[in-house]
This record gives C-alpha cells, sequence and structure tokens, in this order.
C-alpha cells in the first residue's frame, strides 16, 4: 500500500486536505487521535505518564489534563522529551497495526503534525506538506481555535518553520485561496500521482519513462530531490542491512549547472550482486522495483566488455529515479563516481557535455538512438576523466 505522510504548521489547513483525501478514498491515520488514544485513562501510556508529571496533569473527570500537561513541558527540553519518549512509541506501534489492516491497495495517509520535527519523512512513499504564510496561520487559530495572538505565534514558533518542512516535502500544497481552490489540487494530486503510485507499487512496476529525450535547464531542486530518494532507501534497508546503506547521488543530475534529463539516478553500493538481490524486495516495498532485463556497465576498455549491474526505478509517476545497484569496486561503480566528479571540477567538460546532450537531442529523436549516440563520447570522457583523476589523486569517495 502507499503511505504518505501528511504534515503542515499549525492553521495551515492540513485538516482540509486530509478531509478531500478521505473523500476520494483514502485511508487516515491520525497521529493527534491516536496520541490522545495511547494516554487515555486505564492506559499504560496514563499511567507512565503520571508517574512521570505527577497527580496534577490529571483532571477531574480523571484523564489528562491536556491543557496542564502542556503548560508543564512548553519551553522545558527535558520534559517534552520525556513525554514524546511515552507517546511516541506507543503511536508508532498502534499506526502500524492499523495500517496493516488497510485494504492492500489503500493509500494511506499518516496526518502528523510533527513529521519532520521528529524526523519520519524516510519512513513514507511521498511526503505532503499543506503550507499558509504566518499571518493567515495566526487569523484562522485566533478565530477558528480561539487562541490569543499571542499564543498562536508561539505555538507557530515552537514547530518546525518552512523551510525545513520544504525540504522534507515531495508536494508542497498552497492553502492560501479557498476551499474549492484546495479541493481542486487535491483531486488533481490524488488522480495524476498517489493513485497511479499505488497501482505501480502493487503490481510491482516502476513507472514508465520518456518515450523522448527530454534534456532540460538545470533544476536548482534535483539534489534536494536526492537526498530525500536516499533518505528513504537508507530507511528501507537499515534492518536489513545493520547499517546506513552506500547510496550517492551520481549522473548529470549531481552535476551542478549542467542541463539534464529530468530522471534522478542513484547508486547503491553492495558487496556482491546476490547482496543487491536479497535487498530487492525491500527496495520495491520502498517504491524502487527492479526493472526487469539483464542490466550491464560498459567496462569503457577495463578488460571485461561489461561488468553486471541491477537497475531499479521508481513506481512514482511523478519523480523519476534510477537506482543503480552496483558492487563496489567495480568499473561501472568507479566510473559513475569519477565521471561525476570531473564534471563537477571541470567546467569545461562539464560544457562540452552540455553542448553535446544539445546536439544529441536535436539529431536522435528517440532514447534508444540517443543512448547510442552517447557512447563514443562516454568513451573519450572515461579517458579523459582517468587522466584527471591520474593528476589530482582522485580517489572514489
Amino acid at each position: 500500500m502507499l503511505m504518505v505522510g501528511l504534515t503542515g504548521g499549525i492553521g495551515a489547513g492540513k485538516s482540509a486536505v486530509a478531509g478531500a483525501l478521505v473523500d476520494r478514498g483514502a485511508v487516515l491515520i491520525d497521529a493527534d487521535q491516536l496520541a490522545r488514544e495511547v494516554v487515555a485513562a486505564g492506559t499504560t501510556g496514563f499511567a507512565e505518564v503520571v508517574e512521570a508529571f505527577g497527580a496534577t496533569v490529571v483532571g477531574p473527570d480523571g484523564q489528562l489534563d491536556r491543557p496542564a500537561l502542556g503548560a508543564r513541558v512548553f519551553g522545558d527540553e527535558a520534559a517534552r522529551r520525556r513525554l514524546e519518549s511515552i507517546i511516541h512509541p506507543r503511536v508508532r506501534a498502534r499506526t502500524a497495526e492499523l495500517a496493516a489492516h488497510a485494504p492492500a491497495d489503500a493509500i494511506v495517509v499518516n496526518d502528523v503534525p510533527l513529521l519532520v520535527e521528529t524526523g519520519l519523512a524516510p519512513s513514507y512513499h511521498l511526503v505532503i506538506v499543506v503550507e499558509a504564510d504566518a499571518e493567515t496561520r495566526v487569523a484562522r487559530l485566533v478565530g477558528q481555535r480561539r487562541m490569543t495572538r499571542e499564543e498562536a505565534t508561539a505555538r507557530i514558533a515552537a514547530q518546525a518553520d518552512d523551510a525545513r518542512r520544504r525540504a522534507a516535502a515531495d508536494i508542497v500544497i498552497d492553502n492560501e485561496a479557498g476551499l474549492a481552490e484546495l479541493d481542486a489540487r487535491v483531486d488533481a494530486l490524488w488522480h495524476a500521482r498517489l493513485r497511479p503510485y499505488e497501482e505501480n507499487l502493487r503490481a510491482g512496476r516502476a513507472a514508465p519513462g520518456q518515450a523522448e529525450p527530454r534534456v532540460v535547464a538545470p533544476d536548482p531542486a534535483w539534489p534536494a530531490q536526492a537526498e530525500r530518494g536516499i533518505a528513504r532507501i537508507r530507511h528501507a534497508l537499515r534492518s536489513r542491512l545493520g547499517r546506513d546503506a552506500d547510496v550517492t547521488h551520481i549522473g548529470s543530475t549531481a552535476v551542478p549547472g549542467l542541463p539534464a534529463k529530468d530522471l534522478i539516478d542513484l547508486m547503491l553500493a553492495v558487496e556482491t550482486l546476490a547482496e543487491a538481490d536479497a535487498l530487492a524486495d525491500s527496495l520495491a516495498a520502498a517504491g524502487l522495483p527492479r526493472r526487469p532485463g539483464e542490466w550491464a556497465d560498459n567496462a569503457r576498455g577495463i578488460p571485461g566488455e561489461t561488468w553486471p549491474k541491477r537497475l531499479h526505478g521508481s513506481a512514482d509517476p511523478d519523480r523519476p529515479v534510477n537506482l543503480h545497484v552496483r558492487v563496489a569496486g567495480s568499473p561501472g561503480w568507479r566510473f559513475a563516481l569519477l565521471m561525476r566528479d570531473h564534471l563537477r571540477a571541470v567546467p569545461q567538460a562539464r560544457d562540452e557535455y552540455a553542448e553535446a546532450k544539445r546536439n544529441w537531442t536535436r539529431e536522435h529523436p528517440d532514447v534508444g538512438s540517443y543512448a547510442e549516440a552517447k557512447e563514443p563520447w562516454f568513451d573519450a570522457e572515461a579517458w579523459a576523466a582517468n587522466d584527471w583523476a591520474e593528476r589530482t589523486g582522485w580517489q572514489p569517495g
């Protein structure tokens, strides 16, 4: 099933987006609701909170006095962390239980106010952030939640700022306009991205690639998109490997200032191809199913014509990704790192590659002939990059 994280600053309108997604069939898991349930009177969570903070946080009705508890931990970092250590593991366990009971074709939306602050972004296939400017949010909190302006401003300041949330976001929904505009944006997102992503994920297939080579201007968002992908891969493989996977951003989108196809290339280094095969199911579950067929790297003059690898692709129709799984130390692994670093370090080589890309795009209208036309240039680049590596003492890293 597709796991979506939904967050946004207080007053941004996250609940309205959650409601619109539920109207279209999403299964909603509300972290705030679960946070209340796991410390309700009679639970072990309730008992642990009272033991930690005293009977003054219990109201006349025998339930937790949430305003009193909030006042107790607000501004006290140690107290806040103690409360989180009680609530968060229980919320995670309950979330996993609810997700396990969702239909196999579900789009599960996890409404998590502190998703960014708690570092949960890599655990979802996609993260949606709902935004509105600070003044709009203050006005909503004052008008709808009866806060004072000072209380609203303090609550906003206590959360992650917009820049930090955007860094974690695959999708940003602006909620400055009315509900009709918001609903239209959610509808487009549902049909164009979420539902196709879920279908691809369930079928274990990557989203279709471009039918024709389309090179675009450098996008400053590419490195952040790559970092989010790397974080998801590491999260997905950590329990299997017992460590962080060795994943790097390679290819044209990893070279600042270089025009490229809007395709993020990542590389996972493994000890053997048997290890690559053993990790395939975990990668598929994380949204990167294995592409069918036999894949190999041109050895660029090193004895042995080709070096086998595994290739995975993103099931997300809106963010094309190729994940190259290569044996660490193989010629293909080395060349991927060397070419990236050479083009980063030598502007002339980068600019010559950019010009060659423009020519290939004009002369070769399909992906296959475009790829074939690149081979002589790559052979020459291998020699030039190797010369540069010898002069500079470059080592893979």
